[in-house]
């Protein structure tokens, strides 16, 4: 009759002296522990990792003992459900007997492999990361191939856009017309291009073009004018040379004078010299 309460205890014994400082005893009863398998290191001393959680069942190692992944570092899920199925294998090619460290070597194995399919997978990534850039790039430089499909779909997203801004268009007019709503200037000057002219013609229309005579100014060029005095008033000459003016002009002569000098001369109550 098989002893596994002693086959237990003797494999146990070994497990310890081989993984002095990866092995771990969770429970006695019943037998639990943990071994931390490590990888060899990799490109940039990378390394996977996972800890192993056994279990004993009463008739271990005729019985399959009870495995999980305790922990794991740089592991992807898929490579953990690897790791899970490989244990499985193992363990049904050496059920009667202990295996333990059998087990442990295999995964000791595979985790060496990933270490290697990893360092592939990232040259792999990289590489279709600079494929994709590099067809970025040249649909970036020609541009879209027109076919008959693309074309006739921008065709009718187009005519969309152009119906609704005509109706857009066709309801602003109409509030307008009905006095719903009031142009802004920029709308106004949009509309209207004669707006552009408007004052200058409405200036000319109501008769404020005033012409002035210029001989009465001709003597102007003769004066001592300094313009660098602080007392140099252009404004004040003008209402002295139009004063001045008044003894030597007829009253029912028409004088003409600058626009700016009108209202002076009217505070002044000078007469005879009007606007023409």
């Amino acid at each position: 009759m098989t002893d596994y309460a002693e086959e237990q205890r003797n494999e146990l014994e070994a497990i310890e002296s081989i993984y002095p400082d990866s092995f771990t005893v969770l429970s006695e009863v019943p037998t639990s522990f943990t071994i931390t398998v490590t990888s060899d290191a990799g490109e940039n001393d990378e390394t996977v990792e996972v800890t192993l959680q056994f279990t004993y069942v009463e008739k271990y190692p005729d019985e399959v003992p009870v495995w999980e992944i305790y922990s794991q570092e740089n592991l992807e899920d898929s490579d953990a459900e690897g790791i899970l199925t490989l244990l499985r294998q193992q363990a049904e090619e050496n059920l009667g007997m202990v295996m333990i460290f059998t087990l442990v070597t295999a995964v000791q194995d595979k985790l060496n492999e990933l270490v290697d399919e990893i360092k592939n997978r990232r040259e792999e990534d990289k590489r279709r990361k600079e494929e994709a850039a590099e067809e970025a790039e040249k649909v970036l430089f020609q541009g879209t191939v027109v076919t008959i499909e693309n074309f006739l779909s921008w065709k009718a997203k187009f005519e969309l856009e152009m119906a609704e801004l005509r109706r857009k268009r066709q309801k602003e007019e109409e509030q307008q017309q009905a006095g719903k709503i009031k142009l802004t200037g920029k709308k106004l000057f949009e509309t209207d291009h004669n707006l552009d002219t408007s004052d200058i013609q409405f200036l000319e229309d109501s008769g404020n073009s005033v012409e002035v005579d210029e001989s009465l100014f001709q003597d102007l060029e003769e004066l001592d004018l300094d313009e660098d005095d602080p007392d140099f008033d252009p404004l004040a000459l003008g209402i002295l040379d139009l004063v001045d003016l008044v003894g030597r002009v007829d009253p029912i002569d028409k004088v003409e004078v600058p626009v700016r000098n009108q209202d002076i001369v009217q505070n002044l109550g000078i007469s005879g010299i009007q606007r023409i």
